[in-house]
């Protein structure tokens, strides 16, 4: 992903005034002529700020927000950015010790919150490991045998897991299929698998749905 530069970012995030000027209008089922009437604005004009053609003036905009019947700050919104979105093909994926195989469903965005897809065979275990940061898991399908220290609790489908990572900790498929979870890390490094490697397998190719990708390690 690019870096975007500092004009980029105020060209991203001005105020998009003619475009809410022209949402409330439409919204409110106003013609330009109408809103020239509450304002004593000329048509012309009014069509200029729509189309970001004319600056308006706070005045121009107190007007306008007194004919549409809301705060000026309405007619303020800054541009949002576009939501961040990771297809299944390009998750990163790698497997770890045992065959624990995973994808990055955050795709590495670089925060400390981190999100990734987890399947294991029956049979699988993780051996033990601790990792930074709090682990949460969400059990999609199958059966597993988590045990930290002392404790010990058996998973399905829908059970939810909290535990903190900085404690060394194991899960294991107990059951007769695939068990697949979800994992959403909460710590400086993304989920910590022994042994991880970069998956190999084309998508598909091993029956798991795991990518052919390299893992995006958190900064």
């Amino acid at each position: 992903m690019g870096v975007e530069t500092g004009a980029g970012v105020r060209a991203r995030r001005r105020p998009l005034v003619g475009a809410q000027v022209r949402r409330m209008r439409t919204e409110l089922g106003l013609t330009l002529a109408q809103v020239g009437e509450r304002t004593g604005l000329n048509v012309g004009y009014l069509s200029q700020v729509e189309t970001d053609k004319a600056s308006p003036s706070l005045e121009t905009l107190a007007a306008l927000a007194d004919a549409f019947g809301v705060p000026i700050t309405w007619l303020l919104v800054e541009a949002t950015p576009p939501p961040k979105v990771v297809r299944k093909s390009d998750r990163p994926a790698w497997v770890g010790a045992g065959g624990v195989r995973g994808e990055e469903v955050d795709g590495g965005f670089g925060r400390s919150l981190r999100i990734a897809e987890v399947t294991s065979q029956p049979g699988t275990r993780t051996p033990l490991h601790a990792d930074p940061g709090e682990e949460h898991h969400l059990v999609l399908e199958g059966t597993l045998r988590c045990r930290q220290g002392e404790h010990e609790v058996t998973l399905g489908p829908g059970d939810y897991l909290l535990w903190d990572g900085t404690i060394p900790h194991e899960a294991e498929n107990i059951g007769d299929c695939p068990a697949r979870l979800l994992i959403v890390t909460a710590g400086p490094t993304g989920i910590s698998v022994p042994d991880r490697q970069p998956a190999v397998t084309s998508r598909g190719g091993d029956g798991n749905g795991v990518a052919a990708a390299v893992d995006v390690p958190t900064p």
